[in-house]
């Protein structure tokens, strides 16, 4: 049946819907382009029903999900543009390529939308680091996002790497990209009238990355190194610095009436959603795309995922003159079809037709209802003695998850566009939008909380997100995510994904905070292997600049507050897998009216006039943590009274330091304000003054008993050098 390739993502049953819907046989072309569309990368077939869930409407929201990316208000003239997406099987067989072409690919997503791109985050996750191989993909896929990002001149301002067994042969690559843009010039991937002509720009389409799409629909195998090498695209980030320019004058001098990206699917994804959003057709002359390689048929031409190409919609009259623009970059481009009344995507080869096919049934696949099973608990729980806390809290500090990343952030130019206010190592990045106004974002994730209880691992990935950008001094005011999963066909696996989109949403509606853009990426799985359920969740926030909170201890003498109650929440705990390498139990909770009172109530301090200092919220490795890498960044110690926190009778002070409840923050506020700061927050949230800032080292009591006091010359060893260390 195919002449070109056997790779084949279609069902028996989908075989049978295009048959009937098409009234004959498809030919080998219109095969490969119906298993483009039908895979679970483009269709979203199983997700769909599921991602309804998320609210994506809200005062701020422009466009929701449905785009290339997600737009909302920041400004009376300006809009954000967000988005996210995973490479997380091209990562896997070539992580330089792979990691780079991902940044590629959502670089292209906000300049499709009319944005200039303005900071990139990443949130990544490997094998430990002991393994080579696990160190092999790590160290290229950072070279990979340092050097296309430093390149191409958009600043990489903060992101997140989780270590873990789980994704020792699957690794997860999620790039988040951020966009400006005049809410006047916002650009949709759309083709509105008839006679209107696509031009094809940028890269020469090639044999890279045919079947891109199919292959990030299926779990890899232990071959897939080499079988799958071919799927990888091949990016070039000085193209890309062109494409972005050459796009960006378009814009300004043409009267572009659309314009996409070609990511995953190409050609045959990128012109049949433009023409289907518009409810009208397509017509493409397969001879007028500029090609690398001689030699190359239908098939590949329309499944090459060759980077740095983009598609614009333009009346007849003003091809010429963007034609001229595109001539002026030196960069190959092509009127290669124009816009039809038929609904349909017809391509032709030399004037004959050799592919006809409804647009609706490329771009509107039919759903998958999956089966969602919840698994049987296999486990039995594993018993543990505690251990001494000083030599858990300094375990914890140089474990993989928690030690400093800065051999990470320090190979990105982080401050290219002189935008970046608050840089890497923070709770969130902050960028300046003008003299008044700037922009909080992050990226989060917690795959150990998801596989314990996918509804408030995904709650809480919410929850820790925004607890980010508020600490900083933001008002959350959009999400975007990229949700990591197994195999959907297995019950098991759908069930995660189902609990945990209840329990995103879930907070994403207290919050009133929209998701606005988000990709989904199935199948990471090797041999039998499923990577944990990872919701990576990006938050922006819109803040005052003379409100900006960093989290480092400033002072002497400033007091030490924890918002929120802490309670025994041990299981999946970072303690549990640092301390014990043990993953076990009941995650935290989200208590969803307690987590927006407590963020609500630092948000009033910090915009009030209330003395804070400092904020960080309370996360991974608890209050232990989160107070020691305050001191290590304000290189200042302090002394703090674990029972004076707000906490049921009877925790031990284990419990109390490693503990990780959400709905957490510690704050530091001058002396002279703490009382008046408790005074506001009395009947609002659980919050008391725990210590003071002082001294050489990091001294926790019980009442009046020492706990530990570690000086901070040995807190700064533990959490330093670690990653150094293996990747020497």
């Amino acid at each position: 049946m195919l002449d070109d390739g056997d790779r084949m993502a279609l069902t028996n049953k989908e075989h049978e819907y295009v048959k009937k819907e098409l009234g004959r046989e498809p030919n080998s072309l219109e095969y490969g382009m119906l298993d483009i569309m039908f895979s679970e990368h483009c269709s979203y077939k199983s997700s769909r029903p599921v991602l309804r869930l998320f609210p994506n409407k809200g005062e701020r929201v422009i466009m929701g999900p449905g785009d290339d990316a997600g737009i909302v208000e920041l400004t009376d003239e300006l809009a954000l543009v967000i988005g996210m997406e995973s490479h997380n099987h091209p990562s896997a067989i070539e992580p330089y390529g792979g990691a780079g072409t991902g940044i590629g690919g959502i670089i292209r997503d906000i300049i499709s939308m009319g944005a200039r791109p303005v900071a990139l985050l990443d949130s990544l996750s490997f094998g430990h680091l002991e393994d080579p191989k696990s160190r092999y993909l790590f160290e290229h896929v950072v070279k990979g996002i340092s050097d296309y990002g430093n390149r191409v001149g958009i600043p990489t301002v903060g992101g997140e790497v989780e270590f873990d067994e789980n994704f020792k042969s699957n690794p997860l690559v999620n790039v988040v990209c951020i966009g400006l843009v005049p809410k006047d010039a916002i650009v949709k991937g759309i083709a509105p009238n008839i006679g209107d002509i696509f031009v094809l720009m940028g890269g020469r389409t090639g044999r890279d990355g045919i079947h891109g799409v199919t292959f990030a629909s299926e779990e890899l195998t232990t071959a897939s190194e080499i079988e799958d090498r071919p799927a990888v695209q091949v990016g070039d980030p000085f193209t890309k610095k062109q494409v972005m320019e050459a796009t960006f004058e378009a814009l300004e001098k043409i009267d572009v009436q659309g314009l996409k990206d070609l990511g995953g699917g190409g050609l045959t994804c990128c012109i049949s959603e433009m023409a289907a959003k518009s409810e009208n057709g397509a017509e493409v002359e397969i001879t007028s795309i500029p090609l690398r390689e001689e030699g190359m048929t239908p098939y590949e031409i329309m499944l090459s995922e060759s980077q740095e190409r983009m598609v614009f919609v333009v009346h007849p009259e003003d091809v010429d003159r963007l034609m001229a623009i595109f001539e002026k970059y030196e960069l190959p481009a092509a009127p290669v079809g124009k816009v039809t009344d038929t609904g349909r995507f017809v391509m032709m080869q030399n004037g004959e037709v050799i592919s006809d096919l409804p647009c609706e049934l490329l771009s509107d696949p039919p759903v998958i209802e999956r089966e969602a099973r919840k698994p049987e608990e296999t486990h039995e729980p594993v018993e543990f003695e505690e251990v001494d806390p000083k030599e858990a809290l300094l375990n914890l500090l140089s474990s993989q998850n928690i030690a400093s990343k800065k051999w990470v952030y320090s190979q990105y130019d982080h401050e290219v566009q002189v935008r970046t206010v608050v840089k890497p190592g923070d709770d969130a990045a902050v960028m300046r939008v003008d003299d008044e106004k700037a922009f909080a974002v992050t990226s989060d994730c917690n795959s150990i909380h998801t596989k314990l209880d996918p509804y408030h691992g995904g709650a809480g990935s919410v929850a820790e997100a925004i607890r980010n950008v508020v600490s900083m001094g933001a008002e959350p005011i959009c999400i975007a995510d990229c949700l990591n999963f197994g195999n959907p066909e297995k019950p098991e696996v759908f069930w995660q994904f189902k609990e945990c989109i209840r329990g995103m949403s879930d907070v994403a509606k207290r919050f009133n905070t929209p998701v606005v853009s988000g990709n989904v990426s199935f199948y990471n799985e090797t041999e039998g292997v499923t990577v944990n359920p990872s919701p990576v969740v990006g938050v922006a926030g819109l803040m005052d600049l003379k409100d900006i909170k960093t989290s480092d201890f400033k002072d002497k003498g400033n007091k030490i507050v924890v918002i929120g109650k802490t309670r025994p929440e041990l299981g999946g705990s970072e303690y549990q897998r640092a301390v014990y390498d043990v993953v076990q139990g009941k995650p935290p909770e989200v208590l969803l009216d307690e987590e927006y009172q407590s963020a609500k109530a630092v948000l009033e301090l910090i915009r009030g006039d209330f003395g804070v200092t400092a904020v960080h919220d309370c996360s991974a490795g608890g209050l232990g943590v989160a107070i020691s890498e305050m001191a290590i960044s304000g290189n200042i110690g302090a002394t703090v009274d674990l029972s004076r926190v707000p906490s049921p009778a009877g925790m031990t002070p284990s419990e109390i330091l490693f503990s990780e409840s959400h709905g957490r923050y510690v704050l530091t506020v001058r002396e002279d304000a703490a009382e008046e700061l408790l005074m506001k927050l009395k009947g609002e949230v659980p919050a008391a003054v725990v210590g003071k800032v002082g001294g050489e080292s990091l001294i926790f009591k019980d009442a009046e008993k020492d706990v530990m006091a570690p000086e901070l010359e040995a807190i700064e060893k533990s959490y330093y050098g670690v990653i150094e260390k293996f990747m020497a």
